[in-house]
This record gives structure tokens, sequence and C-alpha cells, in this order.
């Protein structure tokens, strides 16, 4: 019996850090081709570089990953798939702050990697 619900435990948490590794990935994506494409063709970027398109999409990116992320560390209780997360989750928070351009990429760019690795260790963390 406590098998099973470890199993649903470990269902219940994983799929929403898969969520969130899916959308991490989707925002990694859109970056580097929003990049990409504004390189190659100069009026695509004010659609794809459209300030709420990106602020909507990260706010929604942060949230879902810091409940993936604290409800991993509630079950697991360890520590570096939240440091490393939580750090990602900050870069992200910055990039909010800062004005659209290279350096809200670079700062969208890094904390996506980081907390889709926090997501990754999250889940080898729960078994």
């Amino acid at each position: 019996m406590a098998q099973a619900k470890l199993i649903e435990r470990k269902a219940e948490t994983s799929w929403l850090d898969r969520v969130a590794i899916g959308l991490s990935g989707v925002c990694l994506v859109h970056c580097l081709a929003t990049s990409v494409v504004l390189t190659l063709l100069a009026s695509a970027g004010g659609l794809l570089l459209h300030p709420l398109i990106h602020e909507v999409g990260l706010a929604l990116a942060i949230v879902l990953a810091a409940l993936a992320l604290g409800r991993g560390w509630l079950r697991h209780r360890a520590v570096l798939p939240a440091a490393i997360g939580g750090g990602g989750l900050m870069l992200m928070a910055a990039a909010l702050t800062v004005h659209h351009g290279p350096g809200e990429t670079v700062l969208t760019i890094v904390g996506v990697g980081l907390v889709a690795l926090g997501h990754h260790l999250n889940r080898r963390a729960l078994g």
C-alpha cells in the first residue's frame, strides 16, 4: 500500500516536471528561433519579439516551474534541484525586469536552462 502511494506521488509530481520541462524547451526554442529569424528577416521581428508574448509566457513558466520544484522538494527534500531551479527562476524573473533585447534573451536562455536542469534533478530525486 505504501509503495502504491509512493508511485502515485511520484507520478503526480513527475507529470508537472515533464510539463515544466516542455514549457522550458518551448521557451528556449522561441528565444533561439526569434534571434535567428531576426537575423535573417528583420521584418518578422515585430510579431515574434512582441514583449507581451515573452512576458506572459515567461510569467507562466515561472509559476509552473516554482510549483513543480516546490512540490518535489516537499517530497524528497533534496536541496540541489531546488537550488539550481531556483537560480534559474531568479534569472527568468530578472529577464522580466530588463528592457527587451539581448540582455533579456541571455537572462532567459540561461535561466530556462537552469530550470530545466533543476526539473531533471527533481525527477531523479523522486526515484
